[in-house]
């Protein structure tokens, strides 16, 4: 799973700088008003809401736009979209698995624009169910690996319910089935750690080795979605070595 989740802490190690251009608060503010509209605006009492909440603060949006965002979701404010929930597969290079969340109120603009993406990177949009069945839903909850040994957090994380406990490079990842995602971060949060971060997420099994240009065409093409305002979240099985990864990522900063 290295290849997910060093992109991932990549990711949020960019977060606040992405968010002082504005790049994520859109789409923060899209899931904080769908997840409102769809569980209702109280986070206590609905998971998804509470999730995209805490990804906001992570990069530091202000309360008062969460507060808004949850408003419109609610109805208690006007201005809030209508957004439809679409999943986007296809084949990214060396014949890696993609999985493009969308939030958009525009299927035709979305799939058009998305089309155009996959073709200038060489890659190809699939068909609804082409590439899914490779991937599995999975609660991810990112901790730092100062913040406490493996050994620690394993005790704490499977007591709570979660299913396995790795250090993936500078972070420990806790792995959850989706339905107890929220109590295993509860009881985490419970015993004092720090979460750098944490996410439902799709986890595929079986990697895709990268290197060279097809690793290069991969990021790239990764950040090209994830810059599409409709695109929520990006998922792929490639596997890229980490240090290739970090050189690839400077170049392109």
């Amino acid at each position: 799973m290295s290849g997910h989740n060093k992109w991932s802490s990549i990711k949020h190690k960019k977060g606040a700088a992405d968010a002082k251009r504005g790049k994520i608060f859109t789409k923060l503010i899209k899931e904080i008003s769908v997840a409102a509209k769809n569980g209702g605006g109280d986070p206590l009492m609905n998971p998804r809401l509470r999730t995209a909440i805490a990804a906001a603060k992570e990069v530091n949006m202000p309360n008062d736009n969460i507060t808004r965002a949850i408003k419109k979701g609610t109805g208690e404010l006007d201005g809030g979209a209508s957004f439809d929930e679409m999943m986007y597969e296809g084949y990214g290079p060396g014949g890696t698995a993609v999985l493009v969340e969308s939030l958009t109120d525009n299927k035709n603009r979305t799939v058009s624009e998305l089309r155009h993406i996959f073709t200038r990177s060489g890659c190809n949009l699939g068909e609804s169910g082409s590439v899914s069945w490779m991937f599995k839903k999975k609660g991810a909850i990112y901790i730092p690996k100062e913040a406490t040994t493996e050994d620690a957090l394993m005790e704490i994380a499977l007591e709570a319910g979660a299913e396995d406990v790795l250090l993936e490079g500078d972070a420990f990842t806790v792995y959850t089935e989706p339905n107890s995602f929220e109590s295993v971060r509860t009881e985490i949060e419970k015993k004092g750690l720090k979460i750098e971060s944490a996410e439902l997420t799709m986890i595929s099994q079986t990697k895709v080795k990268l290197t060279g240009s097809d690793a290069e065409t991969m990021i790239r093409f990764i950040e090209k979605l994830e810059d599409f305002d409709d695109v929520q979240k990006v998922h792929s099985n490639f596997d890229i070595d980490d240090a290739e990864m970090d050189k690839i990522v400077a170049a392109g900063e």
